[in-house]
């Protein structure tokens, strides 16, 4: 391969995370989550719930859908991954998945502020969510192609800079253009656009297909530029396939470096996730902030995520992904604290001033450091992953990962359901995110810095 071919193929695959990265900046965090759980709170409220428990509830159906769309992705993408390794064919795949994605975002539309049709907004959320996460599965796995060794973890922590510019641009556009305040203009004090009915939040509503077009519009060059490997064996049987998903995934068990770190990944990726998951949701329920506040409080978010990212790629780079992953859980650990211990009257007992802005400025904290610190995580774990993958395999081994990452992808969001219940509070309802990041942490003790490539060899 030349290395102008190279090049706009690293090019081509950095892109995928810039026009992917606004459905989970836009849709799953900073605007429609918490549109989302305004609209189901004050549905549940008109029918009769007090509001604490109207906010519970409705954190417990965006619980609810994170949960089923977590196990759907979890049990299915080691096999599509085993079947397209088998078939030398991952192209195909990214585009169903990218239908999936465009349709999902587009349906997010049809959520209306009235509540009669929350089920169909959360059903096309996770029909967009699942293409989003099963083509990021394929996508990742052309990581080892890219480059050697050493040049991984920089080409990953670029692509995750790369793809959080590009949720900073979609996000401040959707917020300065549709997003609307409860005076009906948008972020930057504009009209709504294109005729949009603004009593209707068609505004707000339409960032689901801004997110639609953009992904479309920016896959282009992907497709242009990442192509498949060209493979000497013919596609397997589906039989073939199944019995070579068994034994990798016993190689995996025998691998003491490599089960470790899937499992590590497993508790603090789905802690992470929640993070991601309902932070909006907090700040719309716990700190009672407009959907044009919590955008720009991810405006921050992605800012720092954007920027840490690419110095995280570096850190990667010379220090290895794992001393970055153990000091990025340790600082998510942190925030998760502050998560669960303030509201707007007191941070651990400490009183605020009445109408005092302190908790709101500390939350915008919070938001630049988990963007920052979960862009760098995600970096790293990619590249630690691929210091454990089989490199005759690579679709599969981040199959795998996907299955790490979503294995437990209903634990986070049933025991945020369970303990915001039990204490009818939805902060108490972190607690279990602190427990999740403490497990992932002390797994990491049986992961080798230099992943486990040998055993594979020694084993095939």
């Amino acid at each position: 391969m030349s290395d102008r071919v190279l090049k706009r193929r690293i090019a081509g695959w950095m892109l995928f995370d810039w026009a992917s990265q606004p459905f989970y900046t836009s849709l799953w965090t900073f605007i429609f989550a918490p549109f989302f759980a305004i609209t189901a709170t004050q549905m549940f409220m008109a029918q009769g719930m007090t509001e604490n428990a109207a906010d519970a509830q409705a954190q417990s159906l965006w619980s609810a859908g994170q949960m089923i769309t977590g196990l759907i992705i979890a049990f299915s993408a080691p096999f599509l991954g085993a079947i397209a390794d088998s078939s030398g064919r991952r192209r195909p795949w990214i585009a169903l998945f990218s239908i999936l994605l465009f349709v999902g975002a587009w349906g997010t539309w049809f959520t209306v502020p009235d509540g009669s049709t929350i089920m169909l907004g959360l059903v096309m959320f996770s029909i967009g969510f699942i293409g989003a996460e099963f083509a990021t599965i394929f996508t990742n796995s052309y990581l080892p192609s890219l480059g050697n060794h050493t040049q991984i973890g920089k080409i990953s922590g670029n692509g995750f800079a790369i793809g959080y510019a590009g949720g900073f641009v979609a996000l401040a556009v959707s917020l300065a253009v549709f997003a609307q305040t409860a005076a009906g203009t948008t972020f930057a004090g504009l009209q709504i656009p294109f005729g949009l009915n603004p009593d209707a939040m068609e505004g707000t509503r339409a960032v689901g297909p801004f997110v639609a077009i953009w992904f479309a519009i920016f896959m282009v060059p992907f497709f242009l530029w990442v192509h498949d490997e060209k493979t000497n064996g013919k596609s397997q049987e589906k039989t073939s396939v199944v019995a070579d998903l068994k034994a990798s995934l016993a190689k995996v068990i025998k691998s003491r470096s490599t089960s470790a770190y899937l499992l590590s990944a497993m508790f603090y990726r789905d802690a992470l996730n929640a993070l991601y998951a309902f932070g909006g949701t907090y700040a719309a329920l716990v700190l009672n902030w407009s959907v044009p506040q919590i955008g720009a409080f991810g405006v921050i978010a992605v800012i720092t995520a954007a920027i840490f990212t690419w110095l995280g790629g570096k850190l990667d780079t010379r220090f290895g992904p794992k001393p970055v992953i153990v000091v990025c859980v340790l600082l998510l650990i942190g925030v998760s604290a502050i998560i669960v211990g303030m509201s707007r009257e007191q941070l651990f007992g400490i009183t605020f001033a009445e109408g005092s802005s302190m908790p709101d400025n500390i939350f915008y904290l919070c938001g630049a450091i988990n963007g920052a610190v979960g862009g760098i995580l995600q970096s790293a774990s990619r590249t630690m992953m691929v210091r454990h993958a089989d490199p005759d395999r690579p679709t599969e081994a981040f199959g795998l990962y996907a299955l790490s990452g979503k294995g437990t992808a209903f634990l986070a969001p049933a025991l945020i359901t369970a303990f915001t219940l039990m204490s009818g509070s939805v902060r108490h309802g972190f607690l279990p995110v602190i427990a999740l990041f403490l497990i992932g942490l002390v797994l990491l003790i049986w992961v080798k810095p230099e992943g486990d490539r040998a055993a594979w060899s020694k084993s095939s």
